[in-house]
């Protein structure tokens, strides 16, 4: 038995050894996984803020989504109270606006009756085509994401995703 522990010590030490230092290697020379041209959650919570700021201005309660330049979710938040059926749209309304690189409510103008858009509200797994989704572009004029706002009137909604979308990074 003693063998056998004294054995395990002295060739798995080592190999535990080499396999740590294999690893801590790998991980020195693995690229970063942020995409250019995509927000970072620095960004994405800093829009967050904004449009919280704003909602609280305005007396407002609402739920803010950000998500990044591939319509993924990456930030989200829920003031207390805010409307528990506010949060899909408020998803849907930035994912609306990053599907078509335009706000939310220049699409809906774009899909109303005898418009060329008509009916593209059901198409995607459903779209949101009123007020509320705001593209956020970076410095340099790329589209890093969109953030969606829902839990108001849709003007209200507007002027919070708008100042989220207006952040400062």
């Amino acid at each position: 038995m003693y063998a056998l522990k004294s054995v395990t010590r002295h060739v798995l030490a080592p190999l535990a050894a080499v396999v740590f230092l294999a690893g801590a290697a790998l991980a020195a020379d693995t690229p970063k996984l942020a995409l250019p041209g995509d927000i970072t959650i620095e960004q994405a919570q800093k829009v967050v803020a904004a449009a919280l700021s704003k909602a609280k201005e305005q007396g407002t309660l609402m739920n803010v989504a950000v998500i990044d330049a591939g319509g993924n979710l990456k930030a989200f938040a829920r003031m207390d109270g805010a409307f528990l059926g506010s949060i899909d749209i408020a998803i849907r309304k930035a994912k609306t606006a990053r599907l078509f690189n335009m706000s939310s409510k220049t699409l809906g103008d774009l899909a109303q009756p005898g418009q060329p858009l008509f009916g593209i509200e059901v198409t995607n797994g459903g779209l949101v085509i009123f007020g509320g989704g705001e593209l956020i572009i970076d410095g340099s004029n790329t589209i890093i994401g969109a953030v969606g706002v829902s839990g108001s009137s849709v003007e209200n909604d507007m002027a919070v995703a708008q100042a989220g979308a207006a952040a400062k990074f």
